[in-house]
């Protein structure tokens, strides 16, 4: 269920991929007119890139497709890309729509012109394939959240168990164990969707063996290979822990932990941000520090939680300090490293209300905070339960001093009043008794309250680390500062995403709902088109039909039905030819059953 209402959430906000690497130049340039016909279209980015079988697609004058050689590296720098020319190319604009992968991981597509010769009259709308799958984005996102939200609890509760010592592991062995397996699948699906991620098509070209074959020896598929390693060894690790009853052998478990720990934080740092842009090695250094601090404290607080609801009294005493401790310095190392990870990402203050990436650091810090003031009141809780008892007096009368060497019988009278006669001629025992540790420890009102502000902390901590995988996501805006300045003046358009609710009236979850059309790229020309369709619950639902027709009114042109099929959880198509630029009327049709059906009409500007 709560994969579900994930990948509904992450579904329904999918945007198209942001671009982490910027053009930089190109050659023959955008816009230039060459007399000669050049051997090679070459591109210079502004980090490395990894290409991909259809990276570059040229067109010609005639608006055919031009063949080309094989995408590869100029003079072996991987920041570059090129592609060979025919021998002969007629007069007149070619257009050259290219598509790479940034060395954080993330596709970048754009297109440019340039003429041999003289400028054509007119010139061909590239396509430049699709900008990306949304059910494909979907499912790839809703796996990285799951991934960090299991790192962080393999982490977490492993770290819990070996620095604070609690007397009884066996509550953590179920949500480790879970962990560990979600981890697993997560990081599978990650690899068996990064090709389709990569080229923008669906969830079925996952199986596609040569596809896989290339993400296997791509950097960021061989970073998920190595993760599965670690994976391995982990487990390893885990049984032999769970086996192993040598209090001795802390340290050593405690060396091995920790560099299985930094081994998987490492998968991360290669192939996300850190991997790209400025100070590589400082920031990878940053990101896997950020990411065990964050498992550390956010999987802590999930044992935390298992410990106070089985663990007795006595044993929070000491295991409950220690994760104060270890939470404290957790949120020190958070805070050092989100700074300059922040700096290194934004560039400038204004960035930070200006761009989505600051909006959403933003949503972090104010996350964060309030992480932090529901910690604060944890500590009151945590304190109650370490603090020493409050001494509490005898109700009885002051006990009688006896002499050394007094009778049996005045001690036995003085018992019977309460009293003890010393033995000796030293001092007498205070009257108020031993101090006992852990005044709250046994107080189930005090371990109560405690327990709901751990459970709000683990709460807010899930939000925090779903807002923070959007932001892995999303183009920094020192990345995006740098690309609006190195951006050719021809680029394409993003993607137009409208929103088409519909109703039939028949009251059931597929009766009602939206659908979800995405337009790439809203140009003259050659066009995508695909329908996610959502129920009345929100969730992806499957009816037996969605059609789309497309009429510009002020021409007199149309209807052109897009022709969608069916490609496996959406409707799409990749030929929808919309030969004028204006402002065009699309229908949606919802057809939920044999009889039941509805149209609905919106405004789609088509770009020239």
């Amino acid at each position: 269920m709560l994969l579900g209402t994930v990948l509904v959430l992450l579904l329904a906000g999918a945007a198209p991929a942001s671009a982490h690497a910027a053009l930089r130049s190109t050659d023959p340039g955008d816009g230039s007119i060459v007399q000669q016909a050049p051997r090679h279209v070459t591109l210079t980015f502004t980090e490395s890139v990894g290409l991909l079988d259809d990276s570059f697609r040229v067109f010609g004058p005639d608006q055919r497709r031009v063949h080309t050689g094989e995408a590869t590296h100029a003079d072996g720098r991987s920041d570059t890309a090129r592609v060979g020319l025919p021998g002969k190319l007629a007069k007149g604009t070619y257009t050259v729509a290219w598509r790479v992968v940034s060395a954080d991981s993330h596709p970048v597509s754009g297109a440019f012109s340039f003429s041999v010769g003289k400028r054509s009259a007119t010139t061909v709308q590239a396509d430049t394939g699709p900008a990306e799958d949304p059910l494909t984005r979907g499912f790839h996102d809703a796996a990285r959240y799951l991934a960090y939200l299991a790192a962080a609890l393999l982490v977490g509760i492993v770290a819990f168990a070996l620095l604070c010592r609690p007397a009884h592991t066996s509550p953590l062995r179920r949500p480790l164990v879970a962990a560990w397996w979600t981890l697993l699948g997560s990081t599978a699906v990650l690899l068996l969707l990064r090709a389709p991620y990569e080229s923008g098509t669906g969830p079925a070209a996952a199986f596609d063996a040569s596809a896989l074959g290339r993400t296997l020896t791509s950097r960021p598929g061989l970073a998920l290979l190595a993760r599965l390693l670690v994976l391995l060894l982990a487990a390893v690790f885990l049984m032999w822990l769970s086996r192993s009853r040598d209090t001795g052998k802390r340290p050593v478990a405690l060396a091995i932990g920790t560099a299985l720990a930094a081994a998987l934080a490492l998968t991360w740092a290669a192939a996300e941000h850190a991997s790209a842009g400025i100070q590589v090695p400082a920031a990878m250094t940053s990101s896997v520090a950020h990411l065990l601090a964050t498992g550390v404290w956010l999987g802590g607080l999930v044992a935390l939680l298992l410990t106070l609801r089985r663990s007795s009294g006595d044993d929070l005493v000491e295991v409950v300090p220690r994760f104060s401790r270890i939470a404290f310095t957790s949120v020190t190392v958070l805070a050092v490293t989100g700074l300059y990870q922040s700096w290194r990402g934004l560039g400038s203050l204004p960035a930070l209300t200006g761009t989505a990436y600051g909006r959403l650091l933003l949503a972090k810090l104010a996350g964060v905070a309030v992480l932090l003031l529901v910690a604060g009141y944890s500590r009151r809780w945590t304190a109650r339960i370490a603090a020493p008892a409050s001494p509490v007096r005898a109700a009885v009368p002051a006990p009688v001093p006896q002499p050394v060497g007094a009778p049996a019988e005045g001690r036995e009278a003085a018992a019977e009043a309460g009293t003890r006669a010393p033995e000796t001629s030293g001092e007498p025992e205070s009257p108020d008794g031993p101090a006992q540790p852990g005044a709250g420890s046994g107080d189930p009102g005090i371990r109560r309250r405690l327990r709901r502000s751990v459970l709000v902390e683990v709460g807010v901590a899930a939000v925090v680390l779903m807002i923070t995988t959007v932001l892995t996501g999303t183009l920094p805006s020192r990345a995006q500062a740098e690309a609006a300045q190195q951006a050719p003046a021809s680029a394409l358009p993003a993607t137009t995403q409208i929103t088409v609710p519909y109703d039939t009236g028949t009251g059931s979850v597929t009766g009602s709902g939206t659908v979800q059309v995405t337009l790439d790229p809203a140009r003259v020309g050659e066009n995508g088109v695909q329908a996610v369709v959502y129920g009345s619950d929100t969730g992806l639902v499957v009816i037996p039909e969605v059609r789309i027709t497309f009429t510009l009114p002020s021409r007199k042109v149309g209807p052109i039905d897009a022709e969608l099929t069916d490609v496996g959880g959406y409707w799409g198509t990749n030929s929808v030819n919309l030969p004028l630029a204006g402002n065009w009327t699309m229908k949606t049709t919802v057809r939920v059953s044999d009889v039941d059906q509805v149209s609905v009409e919106r405004q789609v500007r088509v770009e020239p």
